[in-house]
């Protein structure tokens, strides 16, 4: 299968600061981008690399190294996988999130405004919930919640109600016909950002991504060693907004707690003050890495 190249490969590599016996994990395989350069670095160590799509399964196939190990699921069963294979600690993970050049190419995905095809957006194949069934049985006001959530969409609530209306005469099926409700809610020349504020808002819901990322952060912490490495990449506000509070506050909301000393009881010290981004050289040849936002951070012995 034909991957890009993963965005701001190097400074992930880096921010890992591979050890050659360390025990590493890749939440995201996909093409194999990631994994490949983090196994250069590793001699008697292990890598254990996590997608759920059939497609990335298929490429982890073409790696023969001693050290890897692909785990066909998604990384919000981190800890269970590692037990399985017998290991309770690592020294980085590194997390690649949204979805793969790949997964956008393939028409019959639905997960691009690029092409006419089924309502789909499954990153797990075998799930049941697509983005038609949220489409068509997903009640109004969960719709205006999702689009107003997960894609920020500013008309949230007039879409949702249009949606509810359009599907009584018929189904929405397709993309197309999906396109065409949202052509009456955008602005001329504004087209494809609404409607990738709508798929985006389509696509989390389908794949649970918002909770599955809580999940594995907080399984993260549990996991990586003191001195470890948290390496996390996200493509829009609110995965970045997600990783940034769990650094900086250990939890998803509220403040920082404190011991009786007034010492900070949190999991990870940011790396880095501000999110790393892609230089403009690396964003003129691969347009996705113009939103992506790298947080790298360490475990800390609390």
């Amino acid at each position: 299968m034909e991957y890009h190249q993963p965005v701001m490969l190097r400074e992930c590599i880096e921010g890992l600061e591979i050890k050659p016996d360390g025990i590493y994990v890749d939440l995201t395989f996909g093409g194999g981008g990631h994994s490949r350069s983090i196994l250069q670095g590793l001699e008697n160590g292990k890598l254990f690399a996590f997608d759920q799509d059939v497609d990335a399964k298929q490429n982890a196939e073409a790696i023969e190294n001693p050290c890897f190990t692909f785990i066909q699921a998604n990384f919000r069963y981190l800890k269970r996988y590692l037990k399985l294979h017998g290991i309770s600690k690592v020294d980085g993970v590194l997390a690649d999130l949204g979805v793969s050049s790949h997964q956008f190419d393939v028409a019959e995905r639905g997960f691009s405004t690029r092409f006419d095809a089924e309502l789909d957006m499954r990153m797990d194949q075998d799930s049941e919930l697509t983005a038609k069934k949220v489409i068509n049985e997903y009640s109004e006001a969960d719709l205006h919640r999702i689009f107003g959530m997960y894609g920020e969409v500013k008309n949230a609530r007039s879409l949702a109600s249009a949606i509810v209306t359009a599907r009584i005469n018929r189904q929405i099926n397709t993309i197309n016909d999906l396109k065409e409700i949202l052509s009456r809610f955008v602005k001329r020349g504004k087209e494809n950002k609404y409607y990738a504020q709508v798929f985006q808002a389509l696509r989390i819901e389908v794949n649970q991504e918002m909770i599955v990322l809580e999940e594995a952060l907080q399984q993260c912490a549990d996991v990586i060693r003191p001195g470890g490495k948290l390496v996390v990449m996200s493509y829009h506000s609110l995965e970045d907004r997600m990783v940034k509070q769990f650094v900086q506050k250990g939890k998803f909301f509220g403040e920082v707690e404190k011991d009786f000393y007034g010492n900070e009881l949190k999991p990870f010290q940011a790396k880095n003050k501000k999110p790393i981004v892609a230089s403009q050289e690396e964003v003129a040849i691969n347009n996705r890495a113009r939103s992506a936002k790298l947080r790298i951070a360490e475990r800390t012995d609390i």
